[in-house]
């Protein structure tokens, strides 16, 4: 009879080294901070104040995981050189960068004349934040490792993206551009820093409600949404996104570059 190991093969292995979240007060960068902690990463988690984030950080300190944390606008450049700074003081060693910053506005471009509602129109400055917030902040995040991952020929980042990078829909113009944006400098990146044994992936979740922050008819309305609309017939659980980011921040993920992973239950086939 065949004994197997009870231990995951080493390339799966990622405690000890030192990950920057941005973003990880709720939602998706919750949960991406929790599996990574659980893993024994040391986490410097982001996001703009500190209100969840010690929430996350109290949680995982009490299960035996603490995380570093600290308050930051990721689509400043002073305030990312600031979380690098913070990382490499800390830690004295950063392997991986994870893009998870976000929002979404839903607002048609110009008033639909068939429209029940009286719906305000997307504003200039409006179209400005939703390209900021989910574009830019991996941008800056990226120029803000750049030179130490550069420097020392290894690095892994994984911007978050979302299902509206491949299946655009009415009334959010801006937040589809800017994922969709967000794959192709993904793509892009990783060709310029693939010489240098730098890799760069996304992941594009699809529904994924967070149950801290949700309201529970809220929740209850996703679960409904969701059984027609998904093929596996349910949102995500935030733990799953977690789970791919660590896959693509280990060794197992060395011959992954500029891919785009979707994790949505096979709604963008549906």
């Amino acid at each position: 009879m065949t004994e197997y190991s009870s231990h995951a093969p080493r390339e799966f292995e990622i405690a000890g080294r030192a990950v920057i979240v941005a973003g990880a007060g709720r939602g998706i960068g919750k949960g991406i901070a929790r599996v990574l902690a659980e893993s024994g990463v040391q986490v410097l988690a982001t996001a703009m104040t500190e209100t969840y984030l010690s929430q996350v950080a109290g949680e995982l300190a009490a299960a035996g995981h603490p995380i570093e944390f600290m308050a930051a606008d990721a689509t400043s450049g002073d305030d990312m050189a600031g979380v690098v700074e913070r990382a490499l003081s800390r830690f004295g060693r950063l392997d991986g960068l994870v893009n998870c910053v976000g929002d979404a506005i839903s607002k048609p471009i110009v008033p639909l004349p068939d429209s029940a509602a009286e719906t305000t129109p997307l504003t200039d400055e409006e179209w400005r934040f939703i390209l900021d917030v989910n574009l830019t902040e991996a941008f800056v995040g990226c120029r803000a490792v750049g030179a130490h991952f550069l420097s020392q020929r290894s690095g892994r980042v994984v911007n978050i993206a979302g299902y509206a990078a491949a299946r655009g829909g009415a009334n959010s113009v801006a937040y589809a551009a800017a994922k969709a944006g967000l794959t192709r400098m993904t793509q892009a990146l990783a060709l310029e820093w693939a010489p240098y044994g730098i890799n760069v992936n996304a992941i594009a979740p699809g529904v994924f409600p967070d149950p801290v922050t949700s309201q529970e008819a809220v929740e209850r309305a996703a679960a409904r949404a969701a059984s027609g609309q998904i093929p596996l017939r349910r949102p995500g659980n935030l733990r799953e996104v977690g789970l791919l980011t660590h896959f693509l921040l280990s060794d197992a993920a060395d011959y992954m570059t500029g891919e785009t992973v979707f994790i949505d239950g096979g709604a963008v086939f549906g």
